[in-house]
């Protein structure tokens, strides 16, 4: 848990201001009236019901996010962790009044009921609104039957599909009583519980908690409250989902099983992060929750949230909620369909996720494509180059040969320089290769075969020189078949190679800014290509490329992480291993050619 903020002292008094502030100045369709901190939709329509929420600061995006067409008419906004005043709540009210009702959507909190139901009867009693209704959500089943009884489950993040249900409800003007009824069955279906590695730390509060690094929190409430277990030793995620998931699906819990699941039943599910997790991981703890919802409960949500909904400020953990649409839809005399249609209801309320990638689990989707990144483009025997099967085998062969024998070398010089990863790369890919060809690949004589084999190999090769090779083999592929019309024997194939590597290490060109000079293995490459270009000479082209690997001594890198760990010096005068490695394999081909 880090203690370090940006606004340590001064959180009270100018954090929630300022970023209510921000918010409505980065979405001019919602305003501020700054002395009671409430954020209202400048567009609410008077004659629909109005909807109205709020509550302590720190769980954003809840609850000043929502506020927009389709959703919430207007939040007030208390102190961190803190109910907002009755006149903040009033102030709410009268600034959307509707013609047909207002209600006024809370977390089951005692602060949040004392002040919303005090400012909902003060309403009614000064004329703001006609007719004023407090539905607090009550999703939470970590604390039991037996010790909520009185005061009823806490609410978390469940009520933002209560009230996604309720804001479209009065966008299509549905009446004051209907949305009651339906946001009343919507909670009664609703059944959430947290989890927490450790507790957030409020900005100018001292004394905070230490969970401890071997303890897992269950239950975990969005104020920092003690959880209703803490774990230790730290369960597996799969042991960790398969109890939260326990606590609200087991139907034999008489303490929690608030809300029956049958099979088929149509079911909403929402995980939301407290804050401090990463997306990757919540992703991940989707994924198994969905997983075990399927092969443990029979549950196949149709409905499925996986975001930032309501926070603890930055506490690292979520909460799994799950609503039974089914039984919703018969309590109040609704369908599941139309209960779907107001989840996906467009709003512009900015913190919603986007309504066009929350469609239904069953519409039909369309059937991921087969796709084959190994297939490669047919070449007819007109089209293809043919060469001494032996000598294409030979060739190859001690390219690779040449360079595994160079791996100490270059490992060395690349530990010294580099990655250190240079050496096994190279001997890797080329062990691969030789491995193709005692497959007997090369016995057809095809040039292309062969070739393509090989990109395939460096593919997985990795690490720069591996991106270098692959685009640079590639390359040479698509040039060289455009010159094999300029061809007309095997004698002949310099005069369609040169050309072709030529505009081969063009393309190469376009995707890497390095250059000779530059200590990295297009030192040897461009040389080799341009004699080869000029002189038509493989064995001229090779002497290049050895007095250029070795001139790589004398050059300071300027790519990669040796142009910034920058050791060795004058004293140790290494080659570049990348541009040494090829310096072997154009001379192992070179020598086996003669």
């Amino acid at each position: 848990m880090s203690a370090k903020h940006y606004f340590p002292e001064t959180a009270v008094n100018t954090l929630v201001p300022r970023a209510l502030k921000a918010l409505c100045a980065t979405n001019p369709s919602l305003s501020l009236i700054e002395d009671q901190r409430v954020v209202l939709n400048n567009a609410h329509n008077h004659s629909q019901v109005s909807l109205i929420s709020g509550g302590g600061s720190g769980h954003e995006p809840a609850w000043s996010g929502y506020v927009g067409d389709g959703l919430l008419s207007a939040v007030a906004c208390g102190d961190i962790f803190a109910s907002p005043s009755m006149k903040q709540v009033l102030a709410a009210i009268a600034a959307v009044p509707s013609e047909k009702g207002t209600i006024l959507l809370i977390t089951n909190y005692t602060g949040d009921k004392l002040h919303f139901g005090l400012a909902a009867e003060r309403a009614l009693a000064g004329g703001f609104a006609g007719k004023c209704v407090v539905l607090p959500a009550t999703d939470d089943v970590s604390i039991g039957r037996s010790r909520c009884e009185k005061v009823g489950r806490r609410g978390l993040a469940g009520n933002v599909i209560t009230m996604k249900i309720l804001g479209a409800a009065a966008a299509r003007d549905y009446s004051f009583e209907r949305c009651v009824e339906i946001g009343k069955a919507v909670n009664k279906q609703l059944v959430s519980i947290g989890s927490a590695l450790d507790h957030c730390h409020v900005p100018g509060r001292q004394n905070h908690e230490n969970i401890g690094d071997d303890v897992c929190v269950i239950g975990a409430g969005i104020h920092n409250e003690p959880g209703a277990q803490k774990i230790s030793p730290f369960p597996s995620v799969e042991d960790l989902i398969s109890q939260l998931l326990t606590l609200i699906c087991d139907q034999n819990d008489p303490e929690r099983a608030f809300v029956k699941f049958n099979k088929n039943d149509d079911t909403a599910l929402l995980i939301n992060n407290y804050g401090g997790l990463s997306n990757l991981e919540l992703g991940a703890l989707t994924q198994e929750t969905l997983a075990q919802l399927e092969t443990k409960w029979d549950i196949r949500p149709t409905k499925i949230y996986s975001d930032v909904f309501e926070t603890s400020l930055n506490g690292p953990g979520f909460s799994i909620t799950l609503c039974n649409l089914t039984t919703v839809a018969k309590e109040s005399k609704t369908s599941v369909s139309e209960l779907l249609e107001l989840l996906g209801a467009e709003t512009k309320a900015p913190a919603w996720p986007n309504v066009l990638s929350n469609t239904s689990t069953k519409v039909a989707q369309k059937e991921t494509p087969v796709v084959d990144i190994e297939k490669q483009t047919d070449i007819s025997a007109s089209e293809d180059i043919k060469v001494d099967p032996k000598l294409l085998d030979a060739t190859i062969r001690l390219a690779c040969e040449r360079a595994i024998a160079a791996e100490p070398d270059l490992t060395k010089w690349d530990m010294v320089m580099g990655d250190g990863d240079c050496g096994e790369a190279v001997k890797g890919v080329s062990e691969a290769i030789l491995k193709i060809l005692d497959n007997g690949t090369a016995k057809s004589g095809s040039v292309f075969t062969v070739l393509h084999a090989i990109i395939n190999a460096v593919d997985d090769m990795g690490g720069t020189l591996g991106a270098i090779f692959g685009i640079l083999l590639a390359a040479f592929a698509t040039s060289l078949r455009t010159h094999i019309s300029k061809a007309t024997s095997d004698t002949e194939l310099m005069n369609i190679s040169a050309p072709s590597l030529t505009q081969a290490v063009e393309s190469l060109k376009q995707h890497t800014g390095a250059r000779v000079g530059d200590r990295t293995v297009m030192d040897v490459l461009l040389p080799f290509t341009e004699t080869l270009e000029k002189e038509r000479d493989l064995g001229k082209a090779v002497k290049s490329a050895e007095t250029a690997a070795e001139g790589t001594r004398d050059l300071k890198p300027k790519f990669g992480r040796a142009s910034y760990v920058g050791a060795g010096g004058d004293e140790q005068r290494l080659p570049d291993p990348g541009a040494w490695a090829l310096m072997e394999m154009v001379k192992g081909i070179c020598d086996a050619s003669n």
